[in-house]
């Protein structure tokens, strides 16, 4: 049977509940039809869900590290061998909603057979104009002939400093008219601004700078900076040196699995 429609109201209701649920992590949420990612995207990449199905993009905001991720640590919840951030998100979302019938697919999960993402985070968040998805398409006669430029999102009041974390579906509420889909505002609107934010991101991401394409309200904290500047596999010596972890006899107590960190792919962007 067909699950109910739900009226606006429900929908508003729902959605400032979110918000307050993740005010702590200090999370942007955005709202959307499943539908309208599914249509931009080829069969292979939809989510198995009715088009009208609400769905939530999350993103982190630049406070997150201090408001949300150092407290997490310092209240020694990070256990095992995944990443900190990711422990943290995770957590947060799921406190955030218990006993709801909420599927979450975060930006890190690939899908077991195909090793694609389980959802496209940067498509995600254009479609639910949250930010704008700058691409090579986007640029009219661009420079580069066959040299493949990854794109890259840029929020309207954060330009680069911020992330893309989960995608939230909520099974069994529909909406209709009721919500309806925005353009993300387009904030590097020049064809010389788009080509430096490309190549920005492509050959000099490690710099920062893409990220101030626009002038942000605000950047991570220089503790951010240093954190997510450090290789993967040193980060855990340096939350020791910050007193977030103990060291254990044999090793650290937090492990990042190889690899796992800022890196170019044709799914996402670097990953802070």
């Amino acid at each position: 049977m067909a699950s109910p429609t739900v009226n606006f109201e429900t929908v508003t209701f729902v959605m400032k509940t979110f918000v307050n649920d993740l005010s702590a992590y200090s999370s942007g949420v955005s709202e959307r039809q499943i539908g309208w990612y599914n249509d931009v995207l080829p069969a292979s990449l939809r989510q198995p869900h009715h088009e009208d199905t609400l769905a939530v993009v999350v993103l982190s905001t630049p406070d997150m590290f201090e408001r949300a991720f150092l407290p997490f640590m310092e209240k020694g919840c990070c256990q095992g061998v995944s990443d900190p951030i990711d422990q943290c998100v995770k957590h947060t979302i799921n406190s955030s909603f218990p006993g709801k019938k909420v599927e979450v697919s975060y930006d890190y999960e690939m899908l077991p057979a195909s090793r694609k993402p389980k959802f496209l985070a940067q498509t995600a968040a254009h479609v639910a104009g949250a930010a704008y998805y700058y691409q090579e398409a986007d640029v009219t006669d661009h420079p580069w002939g066959d040299k493949k430029k990854f794109g890259v999102c840029i929020h309207p009041r954060f330009g680069g400093w911020f992330a893309i974390r989960a995608l939230l579906v909520f099974e069994g509420v529909q909406v209709g008219c009721e919500v309806l889909q925005s353009s993300p505002p387009d904030c590097v609107p020049s064809r010389e601004a788009r080509i430096q934010l490309l190549e920005d991101f492509n050959l000099r991401w490690q710099d920062w700078k893409y990220r101030d394409i626009i002038p942000p309200v605000q950047r991570y904290s220089q503790r951010q900076r240093d954190y997510f500047s450090t290789r993967p596999a040193q980060r855990p010596a340096l939350l020791q040196e910050w007193g977030f972890l103990q060291k254990e006899k044999g090793g650290s107590q937090l492990e990042p699995p190889p690899g796992h960190g800022p890196q170019h792919s044709s799914w996402t962007s670097p990953r802070d």
